[in-house]
């Protein structure tokens, strides 16, 4: 077999066979490999036979009537069509305005430059599909209108972690509107939110908000239904079910009991919604009326027929008992099916509660972002954008053109964890999406944009590539398989003008050379945390040398607080656990923490110049201290944005979840010490969000010194 037929066919499908590890050393994908994941990938690679079909397969289209559903364009430049016709060539282009321009390609067989972003129609050669045209850059803070140059600040939140009386045990939309108007009367713009996606209503132990069923669709156990259906509907159904005890009892635990939490609300909405279905007074005619409109138009054209296939999925999850539609019965795995159209038919009612779940969940994140803009924040909402779905739920279902099976996303070995990573999510497949013209992640963006004034895109390395584990595997004995980049990157800036919102890409791990930088030309902010901000010497930077192209934040959700770091709690969990890495142990673990906790002290001057320590325990300063110092340290870098997590907000110790962990570390089960209505009300958390917001003005009189010691320039 040609050793060179099969290293074409890898670049071919997109399959790297050599790149640089997080220490910067080169590493090479064997023959063995590279066949077993072209394989899965849909390109078999077993002989010289089989290199040579899967080669033609992969040949660029030659005539106009093959081409994809949708190529994109950036705005004001020439566009290379997917293959040359002859110059002179005729086109009309219809925009969406309506407006049609006929023309003709350029003597480079191109289409000339189109100044109006949009997705317009194409027609040329017999051949008829969408010209997706985007704006050279995302819709950045400074668009927003704030003076110039911006630097704002914001928390970050889990949902699922707040509270507020009558939530029964799990965070909802309305604890969120209640933080967002506090937010926002302490000075912040901005409040992230974890992922809202969809989960499995009928698994409620599966809870992990990262590993979602789909990314089109919202969380069902987040809704609050006051907010539209009034409190005495609501207290109603919970009474007519029998679960005001229930409640109580699960509202006043520290973790989320997800279980046990997720069966008793969906038990009660469940009675509420078939008490709105039999009622005849006015206010449930009303609202009636405003679910039949939601199911029918959805937040864009395709969404009606993207949620009703959500809510088949949900229903025949519950029916059939099985949660992963790959083990249906074969005419239910496909969504198009005369058997599951009959299905619906046959279970209207039990469909139209799971739409009624999703109008509730979509009405109440509309609420807590036009509380947030009323309450003049800048941004609002930053949603955020899970790196892939579960396999076995409902975005795989429904879109089983556009993914793999047989691959789970994940990360290569690195410094935080050495194993390297398997999150068993489905990857999009780089050929489904061009053939499919990026339908599946059109939509995906537009769901997460549409509530929010921005948008986080989780791993936003995997536009470029993706570490893919084959089932199966170790994670070590995955590979990176390359993504259409620049398509992606031009629907995100196209998606985030249409909604007016700032996108932020999580670009920590193993980065690609010059990813950040066509980040950066894209106006996408990236991530910098305080732990891994470091000099040659391992010294924390200075603020001033922090990039301004990024958020600046204290941690991440699968990082340590900055109270856990400076306790060591981090160290003491992988430890317990044996995540820590080969040759490494508690104790030296916590005696390089001394050194790090020395350093980090030394740069926030807390430490006596002239006589500096070299290693600090935990005790030998205040931690309270250490926090304020560390978050005013944040708010003086040149960051555009910077994003404080509540938990070093409020100074807890513990992380919200520590990969490599399942049920051994309460991840995604913590919940906050307190209401949202009194969350950042205490002296200590006021001050040291009000330090943050003092900093954060000190940086724009830096960068601007016309601005008056007084604020803004506005």
């Amino acid at each position: 077999m040609s050793e060179e037929g099969l290293r074409r066919l890898a670049d071919a499908a997109g399959l790297i066979v050599e790149w640089e590890d997080s220490e910067g050393r080169l590493r090479r994908l064997g023959s063995a490999s590279q066949r077993d994941l072209l394989a899965r990938l849909g390109y078999p690679a077993t002989s010289a036979g089989e290199i040579s079909a899967s080669l033609a397969r992969l040949q660029p289209p030659a005539p106009p009537q093959e081409w994809p559903p949708l190529i994109t364009a950036e705005q004001g430049a020439t566009t290379s069509l997917p293959s040359l016709l002859p110059p002179g060539t005729r086109y009309r282009l219809v925009l969406e305005n309506g407006e049609q321009r006929d023309g003709m390609l350029d003597e480079r067989s191109e289409l000339p430059g189109i100044d109006e972003p949009g997705y317009h129609r194409l027609q040329i050669a017999a051949a008829e599909l969408s010209l997706a045209v985007a704006p050279p850059r995302c819709f950045t803070l400074a668009d927003t209108g704030v003076s110039e140059p911006p630097r704002l600040w914001g928390l970050a939140a889990q949902l699922y972690a707040l509270r507020r009386p009558g939530d029964g045990g799990l965070g909802d939309t309305l604890a969120l509107e209640q933080l967002v108007r506090h937010a926002a009367q302490s000075g912040a713009s901005a409040l992230a939110v974890s992922p809202m996606h969809a989960m499995f209503s009928a698994d409620v132990k599966h809870y992990s908000p990262y590993s979602p069923s789909s990314r089109l669709h919202y969380h069902a156990l987040h809704v609050a239904p006051e907010s539209l259906l009034g409190e005495e509907a609501v207290a109603a159904a919970i009474e007519c079910s029998g679960l005001v005890e229930t409640r109580a009892q699960l509202e006043a635990q520290e973790l989320v009991d997800w279980p046990r939490a997720a069966e008793t609300k969906l038990g009660w909405l469940r009675t509420l919604y078939d008490a709105l279905m039999h009622r005849e007074d006015a206010e449930a005619r009303r609202a009636r009326q405003a679910l039949a409109t939601f199911r029918e138009q959805g937040f864009d054209e395709r969404s009606g027929a993207m949620l009703e296939a959500h809510c088949r999925f949900e229903a025949l999850m519950q029916h059939l008992g099985e949660r992963d539609w790959r083990q249906w019965p074969a005419p239910l795995r496909d969504p198009a099916s005369p058997e599951v159209a009959r299905f619906a038919e046959e279970h209207a009612h039990e469909i139209g509660f799971h739409a009624f779940l999703q109008w509730i969940a979509s009405e109440g994140l509309a609420r807590a972002q036009a509380t947030a803009l009323e309450a003049g924040m800048a941004v609002g909402l930053v949603a955020d954008l899970a790196v892939g779905a579960d396999a076995a739920g409902s975005q795989a279902w429904s879109r089983q053109g556009e993914m793999l099976e047989g691959l789970s996303i994940g990360a290569p070995p690195d410094a935080f964890n050495v194993h390297g990573q398997d999150w068993g999510l489905a990857p999009f497949s780089p050929q489904g999406l061009v053939q499919g013209g990026f339908a599946g992640f059109i939509d995906m963006l537009r769901a997460g944009f549409t509530h929010a004034g921005g948008l986080r895109i989780d791993h936003v390395l995997g536009l470029m590539r993706l570490w893919l584990v084959p089932h199966g595997s170790s994670p070590t004995e995955g590979a990176y398989v390359r993504y259409p980049l620049d398509d992606l990157l031009r629907l995100v800036a196209l998606e985030s003008w249409r909604h007016r919102a700032i996108v932020i890409g999580e670009d920590l791990g193993t980065v690609a050379p010059g990813l950040r930088r066509q980040l950066a030309r894209r106006g996408i902010l990236g991530m910098r945390v305080l732990w891994f901000e470091r000099d040659e010497e391992g010294g924390f930077l200075p603020p001033e040398q922090w990039t301004q192209h990024a958020v600046a934040t204290s941690s991440t959700h699968d990082l340590p607080t900055l109270a856990g770091w400076w306790a060591g709690r981090d160290i003491d969990w992988r430890s317990r656990l044996g995540l820590l890495g080969e040759d490494r142990d508690a104790e030296s673990e916590h005696a390089e923490r001394r050194i790090e906790r020395a350093r980090l002290a030394r740069a926030l001057g807390l430490l006596d110049r002239q006589a500096p320590a070299e290693a600090l325990d935990a005790a030998d300063l205040p931690a309270l201290r250490v926090l304020d110092a560390a978050v005013r340290r944040l708010g003086f870098t040149p960051a555009p944005l910077t994003l404080l997590p509540l938990e070093d907000a409020l100074g807890l110790e513990e992380q919200a979840n520590l990969p490599g962990t399942l049920e051994q570390h309460p991840n995604w089960r913590r919940r906050l010490p307190d209401d949202s209505d009194r969350l950042l009300a205490s002296s200590e958390v006021a001050g040291r969000l009000a330090g943050l917001a003092e900093a954060r003005c000190e940086a724009q009189r830096v960068a601007h010194p016309d601005v008056p010691e007084g604020g803004s320039d506005e």
